[in-house]
């Protein structure tokens, strides 16, 4: 199953000049959602890890699921002031302005590697963001995974050339 052709695309959202990739559509069927958790379970193999995080929101629609067919923890990567414990924060710059994720003090230790999954990768600010929030935390990050990458803003690129490892399951132009 080609899960791109679940992905609506809608133009001058948030902002004028933006063409938003809307998972929404995907994850309402009911075949293309659990093909799209399926192909990221199967590209995880890959990869030795301990638990998966992810960043809200989008990202705990999926890493949520896979987490339970894997049976692996599960940490919430919040935004700011949503996590009631101790935290480590980050802030870190998006496309159209800035933002702080924060995670519990106690949920990576030095033996977790991490695997990241997010909706989609495009400047790659968020995701950078979470790996040192992850290492702040003690932990290793295993590798990514995205739903969607925009190949040409570059993001993916970014952490490549930082040393990750990266995934995706499907690729469109950024706008």
């Amino acid at each position: 199953m080609d899960i791109k052709k679940f992905i609506r695309s809608i133009p001058d959202y948030p902002k004028k000049g933006i063409l938003f990739r809307d998972i929404t559509t995907l994850i309402k069927n009911e075949k293309a959602f659990e093909e799209t958790i399926n192909q990221i379970v199967e590209k995880s193999k890959k990869y030795k890890f301990d638990k998966i995080a992810a960043v809200e929101s989008r990202g705990f629609v999926f890493a949520a699921a896979v987490s339970y067919i894997l049976k692996k923890p599960f940490i919430m990567l919040r935004k700011k002031n949503k996590l009631p414990a101790d935290t480590h924060s980050i802030d870190f710059e998006l496309e159209y302005g800035t933002a702080t994720i924060e995670v519990h003090k106690d949920s990576f230790n030095e033996k977790d590697h991490v695997l990241i999954i997010d909706d989609l990768i495009a400047t790659g600010g968020t995701a950078e963001a979470s790996a040192k929030l992850v290492e702040i935390s003690k932990g290793k990050v295993a590798a990514f995974i995205f739903v969607i990458n925009l190949f040409d803003l570059g993001g993916s690129d970014l952490l490549i050339k930082k040393g990750y490892k990266v995934e995706n399951l499907v690729e469109f132009p950024g706008h």
